[in-house]
């Protein structure tokens, strides 16, 4: 017996980031119906158009798109990009009055028009609106999460593989923490091709020795900032790291990625959102994983959680 399952994803926010994931969506097939929202009609319109141009080159998805918040309803995962924009030399959190203000006003709207969806939040600085967003409705365990640290952690891999001159797919390792200037690379558990890191050589010598572990992890850091300086946004990369949240939790995958939840005790960290590896899956955010760290690293991750939690403090939150 066919068994219909809801695969529409709404985006809220039709800026730079939005309509890149509704791209990345649409080349991958990632959902059947995309809705995108937007207080600027004129705008929404026009990308709902170049989208649907396109539509004969992509697999089938219908993308409707409105002013009204109405467009997002039944919706199985709304994603949030709408809010203040990060400008040149911005941090993150210096983003999240603004941002954590529109966050609190906006999820109970979206679970009212859809109680069943898992929100992903994108928007900046990710964890403080994530962490706001949670605590603003009574949503079960897991149903709202961020983005995180999983554009970290690509960023992280394809800096790996490129010193290591192989495919990016070879490279398995986490960024976790903050999605920001506190967050820590987790050197202990890179592998690549099976080998860790410490231990991965080339014509004889080490490769990521502290150095150059320094330097890699310095890039994945500066590395929004390199791009907002020269083009005025981060949007394709992000585009598809939120495409492949979207897949875990439409096809149920059990995915491992580190996603950005509040805390309930993983490495004694409480009461703040940030980012460890996670199963994905249609319910949402899943069980933690406690990968086993290095001192320094754990170290660190605590120290990332400090930060975020004063941030989160000196917001009332």
């Amino acid at each position: 017996m066919f068994v219909h399952r809801n695969r529409k994803v709404a985006i809220i926010g039709a800026g730079s980031v939005g309509t890149a994931i509704a791209y990345a969506c649409l080349i991958r097939g990632s959902a059947g119906v995309l809705a995108l929202y937007d207080t600027n009609p004129k705008k929404v319109r026009a990308e709902v158009l170049d989208l649907n141009h396109g539509s004969q080159f992509v697999p089938h998805c219908t993308v409707t798109g409105s002013d009204q918040i109405d467009v997002t309803a039944g919706s199985a995962v709304v994603v949030v990009t709408a809010g203040a924009k990060q400008h040149p030399g911005q941090s993150r959190l210096e983003l999240a009055a603004t941002n954590v203000a529109m966050a609190q006003e906006l999820t109970p709207q979206l679970l009212e028009l859809s109680p069943n969806a898992v929100v992903v939040f994108v928007t900046n600085p990710v964890d403080v609106v994530t962490y706001a967003a949670a605590r603003a409705v009574d949503a079960p365990t897991g149903r709202i999460f961020g983005s995180g640290t999983l554009l970290d952690s690509s960023r992280f891999r394809y800096l790996i593989a490129q010193r290591a001159q192989l495919a990016v797919g070879n490279v398995h390792g986490f960024i976790v923490g903050e999605h920001g200037d506190s967050e820590i690379s987790l050197w202990s558990s890179v592998s690549i091709g099976g080998v860790p890191a410490a231990q991965y050589r080339a014509d004889g010598e080490v490769v990521f020795d502290e150095a150059t572990q320094t330097a890699i992890s310095a890039a994945v850091v500066n590395a929004a900032y390199e791009i907002i300086e020269g083009k005025g946004a981060t949007n394709l990369a992000i585009g598809l790291s939120t495409a492949r949240i979207i897949e875990a939790v439409l096809g149920d995958q059990h995915r491992v990625l580190p996603i950005s939840t509040v805390q309930h005790g993983a490495y004694e960290i409480t009461d703040v959102a940030l980012s460890l590896p996670t199963v994905v899956s249609a319910a949402g955010a899943g069980e933690v994983l406690q990968v086993p760290l290095a001192v320094p690293e754990l170290l660190g991750l605590q120290a990332s959680a400090t930060t975020l939690r004063e941030a989160q403090h000196s917001l009332g939150l």
